[in-house]
């Protein structure tokens, strides 16, 4: 069943960067009127018989199709892996066949969010890539316009195709103050979006 006030914020982040962005956006989603629900995946390994606990030591709780299910909208994010999501989002996402048989996501919205070691790191790429399978499942895509003035600013992390951080070589570069105010941009109008879909669905 739907909980029309909350809003799944999804990613997968191996050094930090990507959850990083999450929060932020979380507190975007907050500051439009709805909650965030923050959820992680699970690493993916190459050997056969290695697996994750149920649940994680640290950190946000691994997501369920239950909370994709559950949500009213939809933040994705993935850092880049040679211009495309990383495997442990595919991985989730090859798993939401039985929602996408019935139709659950349909008319949802949803935004999308990686983090990259350089500039031109497949940022852009990365984040078409995400869409692809929520398109397949019929939600709404909601990009980053250019009323959102910081996108003609930023000199590291943003794009129209959502939000961004370049993190450097190292890991090693904070969330700039641009890229902060295109995620809680992202959140707050991702928020604000949902929130019209479902009132004029009742």
């Amino acid at each position: 069943m739907t909980n029309t006030d909350e809003i799944l914020v999804l990613y997968y982040s191996r050094l930090g960067s990507v959850k990083q962005m999450a929060s932020q956006i979380a507190l975007g989603v907050g500051a439009g009127g709805m909650v965030a629900r923050l959820r992680t995946v699970p690493p993916v390994s190459t050997i056969v018989e290695a697996s994750a606990d149920d649940i994680p030591e640290a950190g946000d709780p691994y997501v369920t199709l239950d909370d994709l299910s559950g949500c009213s909208g939809l933040a994705l994010g993935s850092p880049t892996r040679f211009g495309n999501m990383a495997a442990p989002i595919r991985y989730f996402l090859d798993s939401t066949g039985p929602l996408w048989l019935s139709g659950e996501l349909a008319g949802k919205p949803a935004t999308v969010f990686t983090s990259s070691s350089t500039q031109h790191g497949g940022q852009e790429s990365t984040l078409l890539s995400m869409m692809v399978p929520l398109l397949h499942h019929g939600m709404i895509i909601m990009g980053v316009p250019y009323t959102e003035t910081v996108l003609n600013d930023t000199k590291t992390g943003g794009t129209p195709y959502g939000a961004s951080h370049v993190a450097g070589v190292n890991n090693d570069q904070p969330i700039s103050v641009h890229e902060k105010q295109i995620c809680l941009a992202v959140g707050k109008r991702l928020a604000k979006l949902t929130r019209s879909l479902c009132s004029a669905a009742h």
